[in-house]
């Protein structure tokens, strides 16, 4: 993993653990590496494992079971909340980048409609010819 430099790299790993568990790669239930290997795994300090677990556990999106290790969180609801957020922060800076290109929500919104009616003819085509 590429580490930004400007960033927190427990918050960077901890992004990419939220987004495997928003996404399903790491399934409800799951059981996380150990701290040991999470911190080979990602080139990182123990120390800085423990931080991403405590934090994530803080968060609600994975728990702790003393002696048996850290495991996804198993409740939806936490899951499709962390959902939200992370598409909320995406949105965010989507506009941000749209903004500084001096495009306005509205014209966002144009271009997303656009963009969805295009990919909807493609996928509508790609069918066509499959059959």
């Amino acid at each position: 993993m590429n580490y930004d430099p400007m960033k927190p790299i427990w918050l960077q790993v901890a992004t990419r653990l939220k987004r495997q568990i928003a996404t399903g790669t790491l399934a409800p239930g799951a059981k996380l590496p150990g701290g040991r290997e999470l911190a080979a795994q990602y080139g990182i300090n123990p120390n800085t494992a423990a931080r991403i677990y405590q934090e994530l556990e803080r968060e609600g999106v994975c728990a702790t079971s003393r002696g048996l290790g850290t495991f996804v969180t198993e409740d939806e609801r936490a899951v499709q909340s962390l959902r939200r957020e992370m598409a909320h922060d995406a949105l965010e800076q989507f506009l941000e980048e749209l903004s500084g290109l001096g495009m306005t929500v509205g014209d966002a919104i144009d271009l997303i409609k656009r963009e969805e009616s295009n990919n909807d003819h493609m996928q509508t085509t790609d069918e066509e010819v499959r059959q």
